[in-house]
């Protein structure tokens, strides 16, 4: 492996396996500007639409796979953790033969960590063996691909927190963290939804180096990949739901409950807010009103009518 250090944001890293004739080199770049495209554009004569669409500032709505005569750009998106929710990164990349582009915005680890590791040993690698790019492409992908598995994991464990919560009777502490679980998942979603079909356009790479049944078979792993990282995403769809609706339901239970305690106490008091609005007349003729234990007999009497009431609310099994 031999480097090569253009500026600040240009690394390339030239992949030489003595024992092919073939060359192939894997340029780096981080928050492309100006230079950085200028530089595409002169050395590869990449269309100028695909150069715009990856500088710092564009980020694409949508991941896509063109093919030009000389090369391939794609645009793929990966999730990535920003103050606690998740968001997509996106990589472009300008594939051609003995070459791969990658540009980014250096806010995914696995990428740098690749790249590092890349011009430190290649030896290892099934690209260093077959010189190609489509091969570096896919285990570049397979990093990629495969981190995402470490975020079904953290939101497994977030599912679990909140079921946890649900049944400690911490109802309105776990909406909000189904909210929260709720979004990720429906960013996560919309940003790998279509990685399986680029996935599969991808297998239909052809290479002079390497027989197109070897980048098949690479691509077609990638493509497994992405099918069981999207069945987690459906289990853990279902989970919050479920967890959701038990939640709602419970909050519904608790609801309930009070409101029933509310009525409950209202309908025993009224017939005491009635006795005191009838003795509370300014009629000279009342019963009680003018005996001298009259107060005493009032409240006796409501008493009584509350106990009665309380007693109507046992039978009727309310309480």
């Amino acid at each position: 492996m031999k480097e090569e250090k253009i500026s600040k944001k240009i690394d390339i890293a030239r992949i030489n396996n003595p024992a092919t004739p073939n060359k192939l080199e894997w340029i780096n770049i981080v928050n492309a500007g100006k230079t950085e495209l200028e530089y595409l554009r002169r050395r590869f004569d990449f269309n100028m639409d695909h150069i715009q669409a990856s500088t710092a500032k564009s980020f694409a709505q949508r991941p896509m796979v063109l093919e030009e005569k000389k090369y391939v750009f794609l645009i793929f998106h990966f999730p990535i953790f920003v103050d606690g929710h998740l968001k997509a990164a996106e990589v472009d990349f300008f594939i051609g033969h003995g070459y791969l582009v990658t540009l980014h915005n250096n806010n995914l680890p696995v990428l740098n960590n690749f790249f590092s590791l890349c011009k430190k040993d290649t030896s290892s690698f099934k690209s260093y063996r077959a010189d190609s790019s489509a091969i570096l492409l896919a285990e570049i992908l397979d990093r990629l691909i495969k981190d995402c598995y470490d975020l079904l994991d953290q939101n497994g464990r977030a599912i679990d927190e909140v079921e946890e919560i649900i049944f400690d009777q911490e109802q309105k502490k776990a909406v909000g963290l189904i909210l929260s679980l709720r979004r990720n998942l429906i960013n996560l979603r919309k940003i790998l939804q279509n990685h399986e079909n680029i996935l599969k356009k991808l297998a239909g790479l052809e290479s002079s180096i390497v027989p197109q049944i070897e980048i098949k078979k690479h691509y077609a792993n990638l493509v497994e990949h992405s099918k069981r990282i999207w069945e987690g995403l459906d289990n853990q769809k279902d989970l919050i739901e479920t967890l959701n609706s038990t939640n709602e339901s419970l909050l519904n239970d608790r609801m309930t409950s009070i409101m029933k305690t509310l009525t409950i106490f209202s309908v025993i008091i009224f017939p005491l807010t009635l006795l005191a609005a009838i003795f509370g007349m300014n009629i000279k003729i009342m019963p009680f009103v003018e005996n001298q234990q009259g107060f005493w007999q009032i409240l006796g009497l409501m008493g009584f009518l509350s106990f009665c009431m309380f007693l109507f609310f046992k039978s009727k099994k309310w309480l």
